[in-house]
Order: structure tokens, then C-alpha cells, then sequence
């Protein structure tokens, strides 16, 4: 997927569930109960994994472990909120 084809509205939703794994590596259930959504318009974990910034792996035995890739890290460290908008921005 290319970068133009992101749907940029999402990015706060992304940039959060991305920091969020990014404390601490997060059973699959775990997010999945709190950012898996029905609601097309919404799809922040997926764009997530599509954009590449976290995955999915099985880590034995604690079962399967969502992580934050090295593109996820790159994510966090260019995003950072303006305290005269609220906005994310890019540095």
C-alpha cells in the first residue's frame, strides 16, 4: 500500500494504539478488545498493520503478542501534538 493511499484522518486513532503497544508488547486478545471495530470507516487496527507499524507474532508460550515494528517507532518519534491546535503534526 502505498503512502499516498493512507487514510490520514485516522492517524490519531493509529498514532495512539501505536503508542499504547508500544509501552509494552500486548496480547492479540487484549488489543483486539480494545481496537478491533465493525465499523468500516474506522479501521484503525487495521491501517496499522497494513501501514506496517505493528505486528502479530506468536511468542511461545505466551500465545500470540502484537509488537511495534521499527516503522512504528519511525511513527512515534515524527508525530508530535501542537499545543496551540490539538493537531498532529509532523516535526
Amino acid at each position: 500500500m502505498s503512502n499516498e493511499s493512507h487514510d490520514r484522518r485516522l492517524d490519531a486513532l493509529i498514532f495512539d494504539l501505536v503508542e499504547w503497544v508500544a509501552t509494552e508488547p500486548r496480547p492479540y486478545s487484549e488489543v483486539m478488545e480494545a481496537w478491533r471495530t465493525s465499523c468500516a470507516r474506522l479501521p484503525v487496527w487495521e491501517e496499522a498493520v497494513d501501514r506496517g507499524l505493528v505486528v502479530s507474532e506468536m511468542v511461545s508460550p505466551r500465545g500470540v503478542l502484537v509488537t511495534v515494528t521499527a516503522a512504528g517507532r519511525g511513527f512515534l518519534e515524527m508525530r508530535s501534538v501542537s499545543p496551540l491546535s490539538g493537531s498532529l503534526l509532523q516535526r
